[in-house]
């Protein structure tokens, strides 16, 4: 064999490894094209995050186990609803009588409201205590809570869920958190929140200047 053909053959080996897929590779692959279409979703970068959005469902429609789907159709919904966009998370539930998963179900419940004493023992932890407030009507308790969470976007989401609780001034707090992380979606989301929370006109103006500047 020349030098030439064996410089094919394992030219031709090492690019079959290389093209070699990785067990759950689908997954990891969708999981992070949501990740990024969360933060390009939340800054506003909508042809971004529409772009990063299909390639999530487009990786994990390459399993029969739906749960990686189910769980960006619910991912959607809920950053839809933290911005003030109605969404009844209709593709999750077309999908949900395939996925057996309790976790789902439950946070299903939560962003829409519809969960239970029972339901919550499946929620995430960190919504647990917030959603036993709601439960209660402790108001006071759950915007609490809402402060208390570490992932901003799990405050922004949350904080949506009860955003007439809210006064003014905890929602210049809201619009703080957003802005520092470039959350343009929220920020306006919650400018308009605010809007209506004053009888000011000084400050009505001023929150109506920044939404014709950002929008």
């Amino acid at each position: 064999m020349s030098k030439f053909t064996l410089s094919l053959v394992i030219l031709f080996l090492l690019s079959g490894c290389s093209f070699k897929s990785e067990p759950n590779e689908w997954k990891y692959k969708s999981i992070n094209a949501f990740s990024s279409y969360t933060q390009n979703f939340l800054s506003g970068r909508d042809v971004l995050a529409q772009s990063d959005l299909k390639r999530a469902l487009s990786h994990a429609k390459q399993s029969a186990k739906f749960k990686q789907l189910s769980r960006i159709y619910l991912g959607e919904c809920a950053l839809n609803i933290s911005v003030g966009i109605d969404d009844k998370c209709l593709k999750y539930k077309e999908v949900s009588n395939l996925v057996d998963d309790k976790t789902l179900q439950s946070y299903y419940e939560f962003i829409t409201l519809s969960f239970t004493q029972k339901s919550i023992k499946n929620l995430d932890s960190k919504y647990e205590e917030f959603a036993k407030s709601i439960l209660d009507k402790d108001y006071a308790k759950a915007k609490e809570e809402v402060f208390d969470m570490d992932q901003i976007s799990s405050t922004l989401l949350s904080a949506s869920l009860v955003k007439e609780e809210f006064s003014f001034d905890e929602i210049s707090v809201l619009i703080d958190e957003a802005s520092y992380y470039g959350y343009k979606k929220s920020v306006i989301f919650w400018l308009n929140v605010q809007k209506y929370k004053t009888n000011d006109d000084a400050k009505k103006k001023v929150i109506i200047k920044k939404l014709k500047i950002m929008e």
